[in-house]
């Protein structure tokens, strides 16, 4: 049986798997062996990290190397931002993501076991909830590894570490480090070709905010695989 489909993103913070199990329980989190979360604790604990990351990447960038966070190059900035047009860009690119990640978890037994245990871990998050952790993970994320990190190490390392950020060390999560290096180059090069965070920042968040509800009414309440 199905249970009752939430709506969100698949941030990096997501509960340990370290041997555990979550399920919902009630209107909490439980994770076996480790603690009871309510929804509201996930996003406020999530909130405070990912404004943690901005904030540092702030620092990096704008205290640090006296340069913008939000623009890839000083002619960017200059040129400014066209709101319709990257805005764009990143609600197509983030649609692209979305299809591509859905027929992957679709064909390959990989997809599948991840898709069944992401939707084992979040429960029953409220739209509310969801649709927060992806405005906040997107937000964070993207300033820190783009804004931030990419200008620094280069497109590929950067993305590189953004793999590695979405890795557990179990095998279900495999894939969700693989498909996050493959759209940290995505997120990457939008960054690089329009100038911005705008694009990227889009793309994430739309990622993130259709993908949990399509995991959940696909895989909740099948078991995953130990």
């Amino acid at each position: 049986m199905k249970s009752d489909a939430s709506h969100g993103g698949a941030p990096a913070l997501l509960p340990s798997y370290y041997g555990s199990k979550a399920m919902a329980e009630g209107e909490k989190l439980v994770i076996e062996g480790k603690s009871n979360i309510t929804p509201r604790e996930w996003v406020r604990f999530s909130g405070l990290l990912y404004a943690a990351a901005v904030l540092v990447s702030v620092l990096w960038r704008v205290g640090l190397r006296d340069t913008s966070l939000f623009f890839a190059s000083e002619e960017s900035a200059q040129e400014g931002v066209n709101w319709l047009q990257d805005g764009g860009i990143g609600l197509f690119a983030g649609l692209l993501m979305v299809f591509l990640s859905r027929e992957l978890m679709r064909r390959l037994e990989a997809g599948k076991t991840l898709g069944r245990t992401l939707a084992d871990a979040l429960g029953n998050l409220s739209l509310w909830h969801t649709t927060l952790l992806a405005l906040f993970s997107a937000i964070g994320e993207e300033c820190f590894f783009r804004g931030a990190l990419q200008p620094e190490v280069g497109l590929v390392a950067a993305s590189v570490l953004f793999g590695l950020a979405h890795f557990m060390p179990r095998r279900e999560f495999l894939f969700w480090t693989l498909f996050a290096f493959l759209a940290g180059l995505l997120l990457g090069a939008l960054y690089m070709g329009t100038g911005n965070l705008l694009a990227p920042i889009v793309a994430h968040f739309v990622v993130n905010a259709l993908n949990l509800p399509h995991i959940v009414r696909e895989y909740a309440g099948e078991p995953a695989l130990q």
